[in-house]
């Protein structure tokens, strides 16, 4: 009977696991869901994350130094040293007038001892090179929180070109099938009007060269899907072999414009990573502080209680001490002085490095604004010659049936009209990418942008 439990629950178990994953491979993932599946799996996210994480538990370590450090030990001790005989008695406070005898003096007997130990350092002064560590630290974890920033909006824009670019590729596909469909159509003409008389043979093996080619771009674009797909699934962080169904298809949509001036100004101002580089300009300079710190005292406060005894429950005496240093180094060979004039040339590096990045975010804004406008205006101009090439396309095919247009002129018009749709199709995703890479630039792609919520 157990057995007969054991597998029915596996089979049920079995049973539920299949229609959950039926279930699963029904769900449309849109692009909304797309985006929040790649936050949360992308590994190099992830990354970033404990990263950003690693840089707090940093500033959390560098506030260390300003709070005393104690530690507790318990030791025990035996043998016959004469020195350490004489010690010990002392420090249990059991040192008696028959301990100064020459014999127990030169050759004590063996002698034992548990020390309890209570000890402590703190830190007063170092010239403020810990205050300055402490604010680096704190500039380090904002600086991997901005890096962080950056990481989601590259994710974001890598997970748009790719749904979108999933999206293409289907419709690339359909288009093929159309072409296929209508090379077919072709080609039946073409073998009727052989067999009744009307065209010569040339027409129809023209006619199937034509179809052999368009069955080879559908097996082309039905293989660039699936690459697709798997590009997808790389920047989700999922398996390369999960399947799903796409919540949208790729349209014709508008999104807002604004003056290039007024994106770069939004840029300069909300860039994670030009963000990141000014952290970087005030982490430069507390080194700078530390390395001049170093040339300054430090005061350090040291103390220890310590219990003494013959036995571990006690019986012995106990002591403290307590004492202040002052410690100032006055020769080093050089190493401080050469320490403060690299981390100076360290800062005016950050410094150049800075000036390079405005430069680099503007450039990266014009590029972006005028990848945006030409992808716009070649829309418009795509969307037009589909138009005029369905046209045309309808004209030949009146005309072939008619016997005025020979194949070719029918086979050049049927070329026109799936170059036209093809290129439709591309303009379209490169308006909703570009977009996306205008938003990067300006440091404003987010999962609540345009191009990722309809």
């Amino acid at each position: 009977m157990n057995l007969i439990a054991r597998l029915s629950a596996l089979a049920l178990g079995a049973f539920l696991s299949a229609v959950s994953i039926s279930a699963a491979a029904q769900t449309k993932l849109t692009l909304e869901q797309a985006v929040a599946v790649a936050l949360e799996k992308n590994p190099v996210r992830k990354a970033a994350v404990f990263e950003q994480r690693a840089a707090f538990a940093g500033f959390k370590l560098s506030r260390a130094p300003l709070l005393p450090r104690i530690a507790f030990s318990e030791t025990y001790q035996d043998g016959n040293d004469p020195v350490y005989v004489f010690g010990s008695k002392l420090r249990q406070q059991r040192f008696a007038s028959a301990d100064f005898a020459l014999n127990q003096l030169n050759a004590p007997t063996p002698f034992s001892n548990y020390v309890t130990r209570f000890s402590g350092q703190w830190q007063l002064f170092d010239s403020g090179a810990t205050w300055a560590r402490m604010m680096q630290a704190r500039k380090a974890s904002d600086l991997a929180q901005r890096n962080l920033d950056r990481t989601d909006q590259e994710l974001v824009m890598r997970v748009v070109d790719a749904y979108t670019g999933l999206l293409l590729a289907k419709r690339q596909v359909e288009v093929a099938r159309e072409a296929l469909k209508s090379s077919q159509s072709v080609l039946d003409r073409a073998r009727s009007n052989v067999e009744a008389g009307m065209s010569v043979e040339s027409d129809l093996l023209s006619a199937q060269v034509n179809h052999a080619a368009r069955q080879q771009e559908l097996i082309h674009a039905e293989n660039d899907a699936s690459i697709a797909a798997a590009r997808l699934n790389h920047e989700l962080g999922v398996a390369a072999d999960t399947t799903y169904e796409l919540g949208g298809v790729l349209a014709d949509r508008v999104f807002p414009s604004e003056p290039l001036d007024q994106l770069e100004a939004r840029a300069l101002d909300r860039r994670p990573d030009l963000r990141g580089i000014a952290l970087q300009q005030s982490i430069q300079q507390n080194s700078v502080k530390i390395a001049k710190a170093a040339f300054g005292p430090t005061v350090n406060a040291v103390g220890n209680w310590e219990s003494d005894n013959p036995r571990f429950s006690g019986g012995g005496g106990n002591d403290w001490m307590f004492g202040l240093e002052v410690r100032l180094d006055l020769f080093d060979g050089g190493a401080r002085t050469a320490q403060l004039q690299r981390e100076r040339a360290l800062k005016q590096k950050v410094d150049a490095l800075r000036e390079s990045a405005v430069s680099g975010v503007r450039l990266e804004v014009r590029k972006a604004y005028f990848d945006y406008d030409s992808a716009r205006r070649q829309l418009e101009v795509a969307r037009a010659a589909v138009a005029q090439a369905d046209e045309s396309l309808r004209i030949g095919h009146d005309r072939y049936d008619a016997g005025l247009n020979t194949i070719t002129d029918l086979l050049r018009m049927e070329e026109a009209d799936v170059r036209a749709k093809t290129d439709y199709w591309q303009a379209v995703y490169r308006v909703q990418s570009s977009y996306a890479d205008l938003e990067l630039a300006t440091g404003t792609l987010n999962p609540d942008s345009p191009v990722v919520k309809p």
